[in-house]
């Protein structure tokens, strides 16, 4: 289109003398950015031009009136030719007073009727609509301190007194949006024969959407939950039923049911603000430099990538408190909309919880048994946020790991979040696994102490107080990497073909949703340990806790580390795992600078060490990447106390216990895809020299074990020999007391104070090796795989095949262990196998449906095919240790 020029435009003329003089003494304040820089080339030729504008405020007025000189556009104080208008511009809100006025929305079709009835019996005439949009601190610059923000553009429209102080402090950075014009004569034309006011409102309506648009663009969308939501909430058909249904059964009035179901909300909803936000960041931008060496994220622009047109739900690992300031100070920095957190309820402190709540935390509580009108009230707050296309986090672990592994999902969030989604299908959902790795944690010390069998320590403000004193120690660095995303539609689909018409009926709940929300939880599990940050820390912890007192001698750690290191980059776990870059000895320099070990000197060569209680603390980041070690340390495991095995032993034995390992660390092969992994493990060792392969490439072999090479894989092995000690302990405690005699919980129990005890004995630093949850996640698997099962009296039963197990154990542990064990298990007196092991029976692979009959069956098989095997080739056996 052609730009306006002066003769184009109709004569210009002068605004009052006092509006001039505003103009002038605001000039200084105030630097315009025009979007886009020539709005000019928008405008059609020779037809008047009326503005319209957000609100109605005297400083974008004169905002404005620079803005069209500046660019060359007609004035919006002169009159509008062809009408009566005195004003080329006005406002969709109004407002009563002068300082603290109310803004009134009611008043936009006025303006818009005189136009209409100027344009009644003059079909030559135009006008062209404008609307123009003024953003006083829509992005305050880091440097200019965090108090601007307080007054930065948002949702909420200020008085003239809170403007005049926006103007002051942000008015360098004024943004002037144009968009394109609309003819109002065509819109006339295409609305037919609706009445005049009619169509003024209507108008009026159109461009209200318009402007609201345009502002979730600039600023973010509208997340102030007090004005937008709570009135949803209370007004949606589930909650208002629930106000029936809670008035009838406690026997109070309806008015009394709805001011409780109104506080509910009120505990639950957040008050997101952005000048609270962009506060918060200047505040936490110095927090962080006082507490850690620096934050990195990875992958985030692959994340950033997919988001749009999604609902995205980030579900983050959740590891420390620090979990949500650092979620959403990274993503605020980086340009995202910050998401709302669920948060518990015991987070509501006084001073802090209204700050969270502010930040976008909304807070549930642990359990909603026992109230219903909760229970209803909380899903309607989450499927309101889903319906608004609000960005949203949590944490579906249900708590903070004490261990540094990842805990066994709870599907609560889930399960509302999809069916959230199935009632109102219009946007996707995303959920997006972030992973979140420390090199030191604040809570480290109350986690061992928590795990020994401290009770938890409650949050409170004087608490937060006390813990201030944590300012004073650096945490290292911190890594975010935003793992794979999981996209919810395709699941529904493979789900069920007629997913969307579930959403018809919200009180039926579909019979595959369970299955659905599982399969989800699990693989964002899978997905956030696909995305480990391996850092300088991780690789010490799994070293050193790896060795008898901690200690290592310097030349053997060197060689360690650089073995674990090649190890990650040769046998790639998945292509966002990210490998601190330090090299072997810059790792021990940074780990003696961060504390962590301590260096002793010796004519002989240095020792590194780690002491007792930094043992247990450094566990949890040993334990952070576990399954990054899983099928190296099983190939080691197998090597512990034999010289010799079959490769097929290995692969075969390794499919066995695989369901057991996949479910405590979430690893993310099937059966074949963990066996090309262990295939690929093994000949790393072979090219390394760890391993010797003979007959063909049918046997392995391993040095005698006083060679290093033997020692790098007991290291290796040690990593994960304790899960093997703990299935041991549980299967052995029932095998000890026999069939029918312990229910679940006893066997939990049971299997809880084995491990305390072995622990005590042993002298292990590692606290998590007796966490119930884990003995509970074993005994499940054992459940699902029909291993062992309930019987009518609530107690568990097994088939013989679990003494089978008993003996095959002897593949991983040593004769010590397993006595150990055997002798501190409490139970009758019943006596277990004493066979000789199978060790290197070539077991064949079971599917995943066996039963405990065929695991028996082909035990026995494999006991006949070793002793028929042995009585012609001893030496392909199993050989202990030199």
């Amino acid at each position: 289109m052609p730009m306006i020029t002066t003769a184009d435009a109709p004569a210009r003329q002068p605004a009052p003398w006092w509006f001039n003089l505003a103009g002038q003494l605001l000039q200084p304040w105030v630097r315009i950015r025009r979007d886009p820089a020539e709005p000019a080339t928008l405008l059609q030729a020779g037809v008047p031009v009326c503005y319209v504008i957000e609100r109605d405020g005297f400083s974008d007025a004169l905002i404005l009136q620079r803005a069209c000189r500046e660019a060359g556009l007609p004035s919006p104080m002169q009159a509008l030719s062809g009408t009566r208008r005195r004003r080329s511009v006005f406002a969709l809100t109004r407002r009563d007073g002068w300082l603290f006025g109310r803004n009134r929305k009611r008043a936009a079709s006025e303006p818009l009727r005189q136009l209409v009835h100027s344009l009644e019996g003059q079909p030559e005439l135009d006008v062209q609509i404008v609307p123009v949009s003024i953003y006083v601190g829509r992005a305050p610059s880091r440097d200019s301190g965090w108090f601007r923000v307080l007054f930065s553009e948002n949702w909420v429209m200020v008085g003239r007194f809170g403007r005049l102080l926006a103007l002051l402090l942000n008015g360098r950075d004024t943004v002037v949006h144009f968009s394109a014009p609309v003819s109002l004569r065509q819109m006339l034309d295409e609305s037919g024969t609706i009445a005049p006011e009619r169509f003024a409102r209507k108008v009026a309506r159109v461009l209200r959407t318009h402007f609201h648009r345009i502002r979730a663009a600039v600023i973010g969308p509208d997340l102030s939950h007090k004005r937008t939501v709570v009135d949803s909430v209370l007004n949606a058909e589930p909650v208002r039923a629930a106000i029936v249904a809670a008035a009838a059964k406690e026997k109070i009035s309806h008015a009394k049911a709805w001011r409780k179901a109104n506080k509910l909300l009120l505990e639950i909803a957040a008050d997101y603000s952005h000048p609270v936000v962009r506060s918060a960041s200047f505040l936490l931008s110095n927090f962080w430099n006082k507490l850690y060496d620096g934050i990195a994220m990875h992958h985030f622009d692959k994340a950033r990538a997919a988001a749009p047109g999604h609902e995205v739900i980030y579900v983050p690992c959740h590891r420390s408190h620090a979990d949500y300031l650092l979620m959403s100070y990274q993503l605020h920095v980086s340009g995202v909309v910050v998401p709302h957190i669920a948060a518990g309820v015991n987070l509501n402190l006084p001073v802090i919880g209204p700050i969270l709540r502010r930040g976008g935390a909304f807070f549930l509580r642990r359990s909603f048994k026992g109230n219903a009108l909760y229970s209803v009230v909380f899903n309607e707050y989450v499927a309101q946020l889903i319906d608004r296309g609000v960005p949203m986090e949590y944490f579906i672990e249900g708590g903070r790991s004490r261990t540094g592994r990842l805990l066994a999902p709870r599907a609560g969030m889930l399960v509302m979040t999809v069916r959230a989604f199935l009632r109102a299908p219009r946007r996707p959902v995303l959920f997006q696994p972030v992973y979140i790795g420390y090199e030191k944690l604040m809570e480290g010390k109350s986690y061992a102490g928590e795990l020994s069998g401290q009770a938890k320590e409650k949050e409170s403000l004087i608490g937060l107080l006390r813990g201030l004193k944590v300012l004073r120690q650096r945490y290292g660095h911190v890594a975010l990497n935003f793992g794979e995303p999981i996209e919810l539609t395709p699941l529904l689909d493979a789900a069920s073909s007629d997913w969307r018409a579930a959403g018809a009926d919200p009180d039926v709940k579909p019979e595959w949703l369970n299955s659905v929300t599982d399969r989800l939880a699990e693989q964002i599990q899978i997905n956030i340990n696909r995305a480990a940050d391996v850092n300088p820390i991780n690789l010490l912890a799994l070293a050193l806790l790896a060795t008898p007192k901690h200690a290592m001698a310097e030349a053997d750690l060197l060689t360690q580390l650089e073995l674990g290191k090649a190890m990650l980059e040769e046998l790639p776990y998945s292509d966002r795992v990210t490998l601190t870059p330090m090299n072997p000895a810059a790792i021990i320099a940074y780990g003696e600078q961060m504390g962590w070990i301590q260096r002793v000197q010796h004519p002989l060569g240095d020792v590194l060490t780690v002491g007792a209680e930094q043992a247990v603390l450094l566990s949890y980041f040993r334990n952070n990447v576990l399954h990054l070690n899983a099928t190296a340390a099983w190939v080691a495991c197998c090597f512990l106390n034999n010289r010799r095995m079959s490769r097929a032993s290995v692969l075969r034995l390794g499919q066995i216990i695989y369901p057991f390992i996949q479910g405590e660390l979430f690893l993310p092969w099937d059966a074949d895809g963990f066996v090309a992994q262990l295939e690929a493990t093994i000949d790393f060792f072979v090219r390394r020299g760890l391993l010797e392969s003979t007959n063909d490439g049918r046997s392995l072999e391993r040095s005698p074990g006083q060679d290093d090479g033997a020692f790098q894989l007991k290291v290796i092995a040690r990593s994960l020999i304790q899960a093997f000690e703990r299935y041991y302990i549980t299967i052995a405690a029932l095998a000890k007391n026999g069939p029918h005699t312990m229910s679940g919980g006893e066997l939990e129990s049971a299997c809880t104070l084995t491990a305390q005890r072995l622990s005590l004995l042993n002298e292990l630093s590692a606290p998590e090796f007796f966490d119930k949850a884990l003995f509970r996640g074993f005994i499940q698997k054992l459940r699902e795989r029909r291993i062992v099962w309930t019987d009518a009296d609530g107690k568990l039963d097994y088939d013989s095949a679990l003494e089978g197990m008993v003996r095959d154990a002897r593949v991983i542990l040593s004769r010590e262990v397993r006595h150990s064990i055997l002798k501190i298990t409490p139970g009758g007196e019943r006596e277990t196998a004493t066979e000789e092991p199978v060790d290197a029976v070539p077991v064949q692979a079971l599917p995943d449906d066996a039963s405990a009959a065929d695991l028996h069956r082909r035990h026995v098989d494999a006991e006949q095919h070793e002793h028929e095997r042995r009585s012609g080739d001893d030496r392909r056996g199993p050989t202990p240790d030199a």
